[in-house]
C-alpha cells in the first residue's frame, strides 16, 4: 500500500469565474503525517479541507486520498469514504436535544453495529477525551472547550486513517486551545493522519508539525517542523 495518504494534483476550485477560491494546489502527505494549513481569511483553507472531504468537488485536478479519486468518485460512494475520514467543525456541529453519548454514537448507528460495540466504542472515545462522566448531558450544559471535545471524539468514533479540522481552537481560550491541540496530538500519535486548517501561529510554534500556507488560493509555503 503507497505511503501517500492524500495527493493533489494542480487542484483548482472555482465558485464562478470572477471568484477563485482553489488555484494549481499540488501537495502529498504521508500516512502518520500531522500538518497544518494556514493563511488569512480567504485564503482557500475551508475549501481545501471541504475537497479532502468530498463536501465540495475541485473544479479541476486530481485529488487521491487513500487511493480513492475525489475527482470522480460517484455520488453514492461519498458516504462510504467518509467513513474512512473525520471532520472536526469549528461550531462543533452538535445536536442540542442529544445526550453526549447520543451525539457521538451517530456515525455508528446506520453501520449495523452490534448495540456492545456501539457502547465500546463511544465510552472509550468519550473516555479519550476527558468526559467519561458526562455521556448523558447535554451539549449546552458544557462549555466550549468541552463541547469541542465531543465533536472530536464523534469525528474518531468510527477509527478514521484521515482527520481533519477547520480552525478547531478558533473560539477558544489560550488555554483551552493547548488542551485540544495535545488532544489532536494524542490521537495523531495513535496512528491517524491529521490535518489542522488555523492561523494560530502561537499553537503551531508550540506544536510544531509540517506547515501549508496558502495565499489567495496557492501554497506559498510548504514548511515541515524539522527545518525550523
Amino acid at each position: 500500500m503507497s505511503s501517500k495518504m492524500v495527493r493533489l494534483h494542480r487542484v483548482a476550485k472555482r465558485y464562478s469565474s470572477q471568484r477563485s477560491a482553489l488555484n494549481d494546489v499540488s501537495f502529498d502527505l504521508h500516512r502518520g503525517e500531522f500538518a497544518y494549513i494556514t493563511g488569512g481569511n480567504g485564503a482557500g483553507k475551508t475549501t481545501l479541507l471541504k475537497l479532502l472531504f468530498a463536501m465540495e468537488r475541485a473544479t479541476e485536478g486530481t485529488i487521491l486520498v487513500n487511493n480513492r479519486d475525489l475527482s470522480i468518485m460517484p455520488q453514492g460512494k461519498v458516504y462510504q469514504y467518509r467513513r474512512e475520514v473525520g471532520f472536526v467543525f469549528q461550531d462543533f456541529k452538535l445536536l442540542p436535544d442529544l445526550t453526549i453519548y447520543e451525539n457521538v454514537s451517530l456515525p455508528l448507528e446506520i453501520r449495523k453495529m452490534t448495540r456492545q460495540e456501539v457502547d465500546y466504542r463511544v465510552r472509550g472515545v468519550l473516555s479519550l477525551v476527558g468526559l467519561g462522566d458526562r455521556a448523558t448531558d447535554f451539549p449546552l450544559t458544557l462549555s466550549g472547550g468541552e463541547q469541542q471535545r465531543v465533536a472530536i471524539a464523534r469525528s474518531i468514533v468510527g477509527k478514521p486513517s484521515l482527520l481533519l479540522a477547520d480552525e478547531p481552537t478558533g473560539n477558544l481560550d489560550s488555554r483551552t486551545a493547548r488542551d485540544i491541540l495535545s488532544l489532536f496530538r494524542e490521537i495523531h500519535e495513535m496512528g491517524t493522519t491529521v490535518v489542522i486548517a488555523t492561523h494560530d501561529e502561537h499553537l503551531m510554534e508550540e506544536f510544531p508539525a509540517r506547515v501549508l500556507e496558502l495565499h489567495s488560493g496557492r501554497v506559498v509555503r510548504d514548511k515541515n517542523s524539522q527545518e525550523r
